[in-house]
C-alpha cells in the first residue's frame, strides 16, 4: 500500500491525460472572471491551477501529495503559481481571496470530523462576498456499484510501459466508500492505493457550508447549472462567504 495515492511518478504522469480539461474547467474558469486572487484547493498536477494564471492575478495551488506537486512545479507556467504542500491547515486565513475552487474528488476525501474545520479554513481565506465552489457525487446515484473489477478492468500502453488497472470496492457504509485501485506495469508489481470517499447529501452540504459562514448556497445537477434532480449523478456547489 502507498500512503500517497499518487506516490508513483508513472501514475502521476498519466493523470493529466486521464483527466483532460472539460466542462468542469470551463465552469471554474468562468467563476474566476474578475478575480485577483484564486486558490485551487486540492490542485493535484496543477492543470486547472495554471489555467487560472493571468496578469495581475495571484494564484495558489494547495495539495497534500508531494508527488503531485513536484510534477506540477515542473510544468510550463508553473513559476506563475505559488505551490503549497499541505491540507486546509496550510491555507492562510488572509481573508483576501476572491475564489476558492476544489475540483475532482477533493472534497469527498475529507472525513466527517474534518469537514467542518476545512470549510472554516477555506472561508477564512476568502474575502466577504468571495466564492467557494466544488463538486461532489450524489449518494443516491450509488456510483460505487459500477466500480468492480469486471466493470473497471482495462489494459493500455503508456510511456512507462503496458499497464493493467482495475478498481475494487472493499467497504460501503454510512456515506463512506473505500476502494482499492490496482496498477500493474510490466514489472508485475501490483501497486495498490486505497481511497476513501465520503458521499454527502445536499442537505449535509448546505448545513456544513452555512455553519462555516457561507450563504447563498447553490447546488446544481451539472456543469451547465442544470436543475438538480434525484437522478443527478453530480452536485456542483457554489457558496458565497457571508
Amino acid at each position: 500500500m502507498t500512503v500517497d495515492p499518487y506516490g508513483d511518478e508513472r501514475l502521476v504522469e498519466l493523470y493529466d491525460e486521464d483527466n483532460r480539461p472539460g466542462a468542469d474547467h470551463e465552469y471554474f474558469l468562468k467563476l474566476a472572471d474578475g478575480a485577483t486572487k484564486v486558490i485551487d484547493f486540492g490542485c493535484g498536477t496543477g492543470l486547472l491551477t495554471r489555467a487560472f494564471v493571468q496578469p495581475g492575478r495571484v494564484v495558489l495551488g494547495v495539495d497534500p501529495s508531494a508527488t503531485m506537486l513536484n510534477y506540477a512545479r515542473r510544468q510550463p507556467g508553473a513559476e506563475d503559481v505559488t505551490w503549497i504542500d499541505g491540507d486546509a491547515g496550510a491555507v492562510l486565513p488572509a481573508g483576501d481571496a476572491d475564489l476558492v475552487v476544489s475540483s475532482g474528488n477533493t472534497m469527498m476525501h475529507i472525513t466527517a470530523d474534518d469537514f467542518p474545520w476545512v470549510l472554516e479554513a477555506l472561508a477564512a481565506a476568502l474575502k466577504p462576498g468571495g466564492v467557494l465552489s466544488f463538486e461532489s457525487r450524489n449518494p443516491a446515484a450509488r456510483a460505487w456499484e459500477q466500480w468492480g473489477p469486471e466493470a473497471t478492468y482495462s489494459e493500455r500502453d503508456t510511456p512507462a510501459g503496458h499497464l493493467k488497472e482495475w478498481m475494487e470496492v472493499t467497504e460501503v457504509g454510512n456515506g463512506r466508500v473505500v476502494f482499492d485501485a490496482h496498477n500493474v506495469f510490466e514489472d508485475g508489481v501490483d501497486t495498490v492505493y486505497t481511497t476513501t470517499l465520503y458521499f454527502r447529501t445536499v442537505d449535509e452540504l448546505r448545513a456544513g457550508l452555512e455553519k462555516a459562514g457561507f450563504g447563498d448556497v447553490e447546488v446544481y445537477g451539472g456543469w451547465h447549472e442544470q436543475q438538480l434532480t434525484d437522478d443527478s449523478r453530480l452536485f456542483v456547489v457554489r457558496a458565497t462567504k457571508s
